[in-house]
């Protein structure tokens, strides 16, 4: 993969200089980096995206997205972490792109952060949260973006199998939670080539543990 082609920065522009200075922002020394993402050195703020809005989501907004993903997990903050991989996971690609190849689509990044998190560290209730995303999507390509924020609820029940539905919601609006069977077919026909197995093969990491 040509390093050069699909490079980003990582110093912040003056946004982000202002975002430092309301919080201090630094690598956590005991937390490993998730092995399905890119090594970041420098910590990154989510401001960071705004050096690649040019790139109309993109390669290098998909490449961008998981490395700020990396650095927000690296200092402790897995429920951020979470929303960033949302971002990677709603870039336009089409399955040929290059960039994919080395860094497939997040759901392993996703499961793994999900599984890893420390006690003490806020991550909110991923089912509930994948639950709004899932059925709150707004184009563009909302097919396949609800079918991946689906994807991404599948296996958080299956990290949280005690945390609470949005029960008020599937009451009052009627909805119904997809079956493994129901995901698999939302991927088979809304997925890029191998996103199906992708999932899977996450899915079976967490059934199979998925420790560092």
């Amino acid at each position: 993969m040509d390093s050069e082609k699909y490079s980003v920065k990582c110093g912040g522009d003056s946004s982000d200089r202002v975002a430092k200075k309301r919080r201090p922002v630094f690598h956590l020394t005991h937390l490993e980096s998730c092995p399905y993402l890119p090594i970041v050195d420098e910590p990154l703020s989510a401001a960071v995206m705004r050096e690649v809005k040019d790139d109309a989501y993109g390669e290098r907004f998909y490449l961008q997205a998981l490395q700020c993903g990396q650095s927000l997990w690296r200092q402790g903050l897995p429920a951020q972490a979470l929303l960033m991989f949302n971002r990677a996971l709603g870039a336009d690609l089409q399955g040929g792109e290059e960039v994919l190849e080395q860094w497939p689509l997040p759901y392993a990044a996703v499961a793994w952060v999900m599984k890893n998190r420390k006690d003490d560290q806020f991550i909110g209730n991923p089912r509930r949260h994948f639950q709004h995303m899932a059925t709150r999507m707004v184009e563009p390509r909302k097919a396949v973006r609800t079918a991946r924020a689906w994807a991404c609820w599948g296996m958080a029940c299956r990290v949280f199998p005690d945390y609470p539905a949005d029960e008020k919601q599937l009451i009052e609006e009627g909805v119904v939670e997809p079956t493994r069977e129901g995901i698999v077919g939302m991927l088979e026909r809304e997925g890029i080539a191998g996103e199906l197995e992708i999932w899977q093969q996450a899915l079976s990491c967490l059934d199979g543990g998925m420790d560092k």
